[in-house]
């Protein structure tokens, strides 16, 4: 812990060498044994009050780097710049600024608001109001309630924004869901006739995520039998919950400890000034970005660090909150969810040898992530692939080894909002009704799908065309390196006005943005024969994705 005391120190010089002044000094911290946790945390040792301050500080670094890469995010959008960097928002989030899909969308949200919203960038700026609470007043601080919300923002915890902002909606906005996960045996036929409807129901509903395409089967079979699909009740022991809510132990402890009075306060620290002017260049947005992301990622390895040991040490409920969630969001300042996941993570790092080198290897924060999904004795053979490929396309890799070994095993799992488990639980129900059985959720999962094939199949007629059968041999995905959205379109390689053909290997699936932005205005350039051996450049140079160069 004496790095950690050497932390405390530590503040942003505002000079011109930000980065190396704003940047975290090295933390390193060893995986802490059950013992060793107990002589720091429940015998009182100072270590633990450094550990817990150290913490707090290194998320009010991260929460004022964030502030400044949301505002950096509103700018880049602006113009051609993404289509000069060849990437989506959210690809180039995580893929350069390594940034996960919850975070990424938060900022970017944020960095747009805060664009017409001079009180609440001022006061997030000043450190006045922390990230999370603004961007929970962020749907509601407008016109002439931005003031009053603002303030708000600047006293309230979290839990009081969020039951005020629902007021103020009337309704709008519903508290965050509680997500579970459906798991059920399929046998080989069973699962035959389950993916056949899935592929059906990807003709119906283009871009459906699985678990929307399961709604749709059990809202089909809902509608042809008689029952009310709305009456309360149980999930059944196939739905496994994957996160729960303690909304009246929080007001509980919020009034007991009178909103942690006792705690230390914390400093607040400003966002570094690194001068993001609206006007630059996107290839100058782009290296100011990479900059502050890797200042950023050089805190977060110290958030991590210490969140994994305050939640293992169960610190957190010493000092009064409900969860370490509750004591993210109210004393970090930070998304609850965010914080825990990387402290989820951190503990994996240090039971598991093979991420440990990974991350030696600087493999980056969202890789580890997905190498951590695969057996310890499977992820050093992952490392070198995860350091050489996009995060899109490993998570792809990862996800259909990860599927490759569900189906071995004769499994399927799916996760899912609550609302989306009820309506399938419903059609369970319905199911075992006209069966006269108790039947497996796997067995109600293949009738349900025999009936949606059954009521569609004869109204659905797919066109084969050529471009078609490009996006189907292509996966449905577009082939831009590290891009994550389904194919919308086909490209001629050389083009056909050029001599091109209409043969396969002359065609490419691409989203519309790539298609038509990118390389018909001339920022991205394909050559090549299709589909595995195609060349990108990127403004004339050889390309291989965000991130990649």
């Amino acid at each position: 812990m004496e790095a950690a005391r050497t932390l405390e120190s530590t503040a942003p010089d505002a000079c011109e060498a930000w980065a190396s002044a704003f940047a975290a000094p090295p933390l390193e911290v060893d995986a802490p044994s059950a013992a060793a946790l107990a002589a720091l945390f429940r015998n009182g040792e100072p270590e633990a009050d450094v550990c817990e301050r150290t913490l707090t500080c290194a998320a009010r670094a991260e929460g004022a780097l964030d502030v400044e890469i949301a505002e950096g995010l509103h700018a880049l959008r602006r113009g051609d710049r993404l289509a000069r960097l060849g990437c989506h928002l959210d690809d180039y989030t995580r893929e350069v600024l390594d940034l996960g899909k919850r975070a990424a969308q938060g900022l970017a949200a944020l960095g747009e608001a805060l664009h017409t919203r001079p009180r609440l960038r001022e006061a997030l700026r000043s450190g006045r109001v922390r990230l999370r609470a603004a961007q929970t007043v962020l749907p509601v601080a407008v016109g002439e309630a931005e003031g009053e919300w603002v303030e708000r923002a600047a006293c309230c915890t979290v839990r009081e924004l969020e039951a005020a902002v629902r007021r103020a909606r009337s309704g709008e906005q519903e508290p965050e869901e509680d997500w579970v996960r459906l798991g059920a045996r399929l046998e080989d036929d069973e699962r035959l006739v389950v993916d056949a409807a899935l592929d059906l129901a990807e003709e119906v509903m283009p871009g459906a995520s699985r678990m929307e395409r399961l709604e749709a089967m059990a809202q089909e079979i809902l509608g042809s039998v008689p029952g009310d699909p709305d009456a309360p009740r149980p999930l059944g022991a196939a739905f496994r919950p994957l996160g729960a809510h303690e909304d009246a132990r929080r007001v509980a402890l919020e009034s007991e400890t009178e909103r942690w009075a006792i705690l230390e306060p914390v400093p607040e620290w400003k966002p570094p000034d690194v001068h993001l002017d609206e006007t630059a260049a996107a290839e100058e947005m782009d290296r100011r970005l990479r900059t502050l992301a890797r200042v950023r990622r050089s805190w977060d390895d110290v958030v991590g660090s210490c969140a994994a040991i305050l939640k293992r040490s169960g610190m957190h409920l010493r000092l009064g909150f409900a969860s370490f969630r509750h004591y993210a969001e109210e004393r970090l300042g930070l998304e609850g969810k965010t914080v825990e996941q990387r402290a989820r993570l951190e503990e994996q790092i240090w039971r598991s040898p093979a991420l440990q080198e990974a991350r030696r290897q600087r493999v980056s924060y969202e890789r580890l992530r997905l190498l951590a999904r695969l057996r310890e004795d499977e992820i050093a053979a992952w490392i070198q692939r995860a350091k050489a490929l996009t995060v899109v396309a490993l998570r792809r890799e990862v996800e259909g080894e990860v599927e490759r070994k569900m189906r071995a095993s004769h499994r399927m799992g799916v996760a899912m909002p609550r609302r989306i488990a009820a309506v399938l639980a419903a059609a369970f129900d319905a199911v075992r009704a006209v069966a006269g059985a108790v039947l497996s959720p796997g067995r109600c999962l293949a009738f349900m799908a025999a009936h949606f094939i059954e009521t569609w199949r004869r109204l659905v007629k797919p066109k084969r065309t050529r471009s078609r059968q490009v996006r189907e041999r292509d996966g449905g995905c577009c082939k831009v390196p590290g891009c994550s959205r389904r194919a919308a379109q086909s490209h001629h390689v050389l083009f056909r006005s050029h001599g091109g053909g209409e043969e396969p290997e002359n065609q490419v699936a691409l989203c519309a943005f790539h298609h038509l932005r990118c390389i018909h205005e001339g920022h991205l350039r394909v050559v090549g024969r299709a589909p595995d051996q195609l060349t990108w450049f990127l403004g004339g140079k050889p390309w291989r994705g965000p991130g990649l160069g």
